[in-house]
């Protein structure tokens, strides 16, 4: 499968808005992160988007996306959900609505913020958004490819990260149980949020998203969802250990 990475900033993106840290002011477009999002794209050329934040629209339109098969969805905070109203551009050129996958208490929540796309009287051109509920540790398919949701902790806010093989996408993580380690352990791919290096109290660090990437034993680790108080990318890559990198907006990795 091929990953590509949509954006890999925190929920205020980088540069911050009226910030003027050295980071925000960078010329390197490394520094440049839109919201957190992946795509995922498979062998059978099915297309699969992690997550649809503020900026997806311009994400697709960046990536020139043309075809989209299944959203999944990590969890109902803005930073992950906003642009899901722009769904309804694919809903349009396919003639069909969208799988988006997700817990339930993540599509009530999207029932909520989009009420207008789930009523029984629908203004023609709303989203069209076909729910499927997952369950932490129940494979569900997407295409040919078997997806595990495994639930990390956001503070005290459950989040879905996604197993695909020997990927394992996880976001907006601070602690992770055992019994979620032991669905993470062996995957050769992982990427994981690091926000900063200072504590905080519902996102790993830069040392805590390395030791939970030691700890399941990834054999190559991303590091995303990075705000502008941990610094510049390539300062960011000098500190880092073998096998772990900081991902960036556009990134493309392919992975087997």
């Amino acid at each position: 499968m091929r990953v590509t990475f949509l954006g890999t900033g925190t929920s205020q993106g980088v540069p911050v808005i009226a910030c003027q840290c050295a980071v925000c002011q960078s010329t390197d477009t490394r520094d440049k992160r839109l919201r957190t999002s992946i795509m995922v794209q498979l062998d059978d050329d099915t297309n699969i988007v992690v997550d649809t934040g503020p900026d997806f629209r311009y994400q697709m339109l960046r990536e020139d996306v043309r075809r989209l098969d299944a959203i999944l969805v990590t969890h109902a905070h803005k930073d992950h959900t906003a642009g899901m109203d722009d769904v309804r551009a694919f809903n349009y050129q396919q003639q069909q609505s969208i799988p988006i996958y997700g817990t339930t208490i993540t599509h009530e929540s999207l029932k909520r913020e989009f009420y207008y796309a789930f009523g029984e009287q629908k203004y023609p051109g709303v989203p069209r958004l076909d729910l499927r509920p997952i369950l932490a540790g129940e494979t569900f398919r997407v295409g040919t490819q078997s997806i595990i949701p495994i639930e990390v902790m956001h503070y005290r806010m459950p989040v879905m990260g996604f197993r695909m093989g020997n990927f394992a996408y996880i976001t907006d993580a601070k602690t992770v149980s055992d019994e979620s380690k032991a669905l993470l352990k062996g995957v050769d791919t992982l990427v994981v949020n690091a926000l900063q290096e200072e504590p905080h109290i519902s996102h790993f660090t830069k040392d805590e998203a390395i030791a939970f990437a030691e700890e399941i034993e990834a054999k190559t680790t991303y590091l995303t969802h990075i705000s502008h108080r941990f610094g510049k990318h390539d300062d960011i890559e000098r500190t880092l250990p073998e096998g772990i990198r900081v991902a960036y907006d556009r990134l493309v990795i392919d992975v087997q």
